[in-house]
C-alpha cells in the first residue's frame, strides 16, 4: 500500500511521470502495466481482478485476448475456446492490436473522464465492444461467418452493442458509454471518429446491398443521433445529439434537428478529437 493513504489513486498517477514517458517512448503496454501496479495497491481488494487481466500477461494481445474472452463466453462456448479464437486473430493480423492502441490512446485523450490509459482497457464497454467487433469482423472476412454472428449476438447481450461483422470500422475510435449503439451491415466508420451512446447508422427498409452511413474521418455523432440510408458525413461534420439524418452531410458543418438541417460549423478541423457538442 502507498506510504501516503490520503492521496487517491489519480493524484499518485498523475505524479508518476514515468507513465507520460513510457507512453511517449512508445511502449503503451508498459504503461499500463505501471497504473495497474498502482491500481493494486491502491484496491488490494481488487488485486486478484488485477493480475488476471494484466500483470500476468506478457504482451497487451495477450491480456486482450483473456479479458475479451473472459467476457464473451457462453454455457456452450468456453472462455478457452473464444481465447484460442481472439489469439488466431491477432497472429494472423497484428494490425487489431496496432488499432487496439490507437482506440485507447484516442479515448485517454478525449474523454474527461478516463484518466489514465488502463481505464478504457479495464473499464470501457465501448472499448471492450470495439474490440470484440474487430475480431468479428476478421472472421467475417474469413467466412468463418457463424462465429462472426456469436460474436455480434454476444456483445449484443453484454455490452448492448450491435455491430454487424461486415461493417469497417477505422482506428483512434471512441464509443462513449456506448449503451444501445447500432452499426449495420454496410456502414463504414473512417478513423479518428467519437460516437455517443444511443447512435444508429441504419438502413432505409428491406432493400438489400449497400444501404448503410458512411462516416467520414474526425466526425462526431451525439448521443441518440440517427443516420439513416446509404448517405455520407462528410470529414470533420458534428451531428447534434437527438438528431435524424437522412442526406449527406457536407464536410466540417454541424447538423441537428428533426430532420437534421445545418446549423453552423465546429469550432475546430475533427470534432471527434474536441468532443465539443455545443453548436
Amino acid at each position: 500500500m502507498n506510504s501516503n493513504i490520503n492521496k487517491s489513486y489519480a493524484e499518485e498517477l498523475a505524479e508518476e511521470h514515468n507513465v507520460e514517458e513510457l507512453r511517449v517512448a512508445g511502449s503503451l503496454w508498459k504503461a499500463m502495466r505501471h497504473e495497474v501496479h498502482l491500481r493494486a495497491e491502491f484496491e488490494p481488494i481488487m488485486s486478484t481482478f488485477f493480475h488476471a487481466t494484466v500483470l500476468n500477461h506478457d504482451t497487451i494481445e495477450g491480456a486482450l485476448s483473456f479479458l475479451l474472452a473472459s467476457k464473451l463466453d457462453s454455457t456452450v462456448v468456453s472462455s478457452m475456446a473464444i481465447r484460442e479464437i481472439i489469439e488466431d486473430a491477432y497472429r494472423n493480423e497484428p494490425s487489431l492490436i496496432h488499432a487496439a492502441e490507437i482506440d485507447i490512446k484516442a479515448t485517454r485523450t478525449r474523454d474527461p473522464a478516463c484518466n489514465s490509459y488502463s481505464t478504457p482497457f479495464l473499464f470501457y464497454k465501448g472499448f471492450h465492444a470495439l474490440q470484440s467487433h474487430r475480431v468479428a469482423h476478421w472472421l467475417w472476412t474469413q467466412e468463418r461467418h457463424s462465429l462472426a454472428f456469436y460474436f455480434q449476438n454476444q456483445m449484443s447481450a453484454i455490452f448492448g452493442v450491435d455491430i454487424h461483422p461486415a461493417a469497417h470500422i477505422g482506428c483512434g475510435i471512441m464509443f462513449d458509454h456506448a449503451t444501445g449503439l447500432v452499426i449495420g451491415e454496410t456502414a463504414v466508420i473512417e478513423d479518428d471518429v467519437s460516437i455517443l451512446h444511443g447512435v444508429t447508422l441504419g438502413g432505409t427498409g428491406k432493400v438489400s446491398g449497400d444501404r448503410h452511413p458512411k462516416v467520414r474521418h474526425g466526425v462526431l455523432i451525439g448521443a441518440n443521433a440517427s443516420i439513416i440510408g446509404n448517405i455520407e458525413i462528410g470529414e470533420g461534420a458534428k451531428v447534434g445529439a437527438g438528431s435524424v439524418v437522412m442526406n449527406d452531410v457536407p464536410p466540417h458543418v454541424t447538423v441537428a434537428g428533426v430532420p437534421a438541417e445545418v446549423v453552423g460549423k465546429p469550432k475546430g478541423d475533427s470534432p471527434a478529437l474536441d468532443v465539443d457538442q455545443s453548436f
